[in-house]
């Protein structure tokens, strides 16, 4: 079975200095992508300060808007939470999603930090779950591998060792020390290392030949931040039970209007 991910830090929906709606262009991004399941970091899903403004979806919350015409379920996990609203992250699924459970992975109170597990179900008859977490890591080093430390812990108790399973997320990580702790406790791969040494099947990968960044594969990273200019490998996907067909992250002056992250996308086989 394939399966088309994506994981995508979308900033709130709204630009980084003057805060304005673009919500409708994250939309957008995500009927491009067309994925069949789809890791969000910061999704804003509640502003009443922007709710009155140009831009903003007229009913219904961030989430809403975002999966509605194209993912029938959906997993919210609130990590921060303000007077005037609330973020965190979020999973939009093609597929049913059986459970979820959201966990505060915060090492301090400036950074509000959240793990979203949920598990979906494929097939009928002999269906087969997969164990999905999206994660936001912080900012300070410390804190990132106390936070990786926590998902290595979390996935060993919680997760069944022969059940496939795909980690998501924000990372943070641009000096590569949470992807070893990751590598060695759980035994994953990680999309733009594995997609080094795959042969991309050409009639599933057409359609996103413009996006391609060989580079990036042939490097084994997969470069997503900033946007406009992507240099650093904060954005990652590891897997398990699954080979890694492909991975690509969209460039272009297009994409940097939706959030200051890139998407990373991958295409697996279960």
């Amino acid at each position: 079975m394939r399966l088309r991910v994506a994981t995508y830090n979308i900033h709130k929906g709204v630009t980084g200095i003057r805060g304005r709606p673009r919500i409708h262009d994250v939309r957008l991004a995500l009927d491009a992508i067309d994925a069949d399941i789809v890791f969000l970091q910061e999704v804003q899903d509640r502003n009443e300060r922007l709710a009155s403004q140009p831009g903003y979806p007229i009913s219904g919350t961030q989430l809403d808007f975002l999966a509605t015409g194209a993912y029938a379920h959906r997993a919210y996990g609130m990590n921060a939470v303000y007077p005037h609203g609330h973020h965190g992250n979020a999973i939009l699924s093609r597929h049913r999603i059986v459970d979820f459970s959201n966990h505060d992975i915060s090492d301090h109170l400036l950074e509000k930090r959240g793990l979203l597990h949920a598990v979906t179900r494929f097939g009928r008859g002999k269906s087969r779950d997969v164990h999905l977490i999206c994660v936001h890591l912080g900012l300070i080093k410390r804190s990132r591998l106390r936070q990786a430390i926590f998902l290595a812990d979390f996935v060993q108790r919680e997760v069944p060792a022969r059940s496939p399973l795909i980690i998501a997320g924000d990372f943070n990580d641009w000096q590569q020390r949470v992807d070893g702790l990751l590598r060695d406790r759980l035994g994953v791969d990680e999309v733009a290392v594995a997609a080094t040494s795959a042969t991309p099947d050409r009639g599933v990968l057409d359609w996103l030949l413009p996006w391609r960044t060989v580079s990036d594969t042939q490097a084994g990273v997969a470069r997503t931040f900033p946007s406009f200019a992507p240099w650093l490998t904060l954005d990652r996907i590891y897997v398990r039970g699954f080979r890694v067909l492909d991975m690509h992250v969209p460039k272009g002056l297009a994409w940097a209007r939706c959030s200051d992250h890139a998407p990373l996308i991958a295409e697996l086989e279960l």
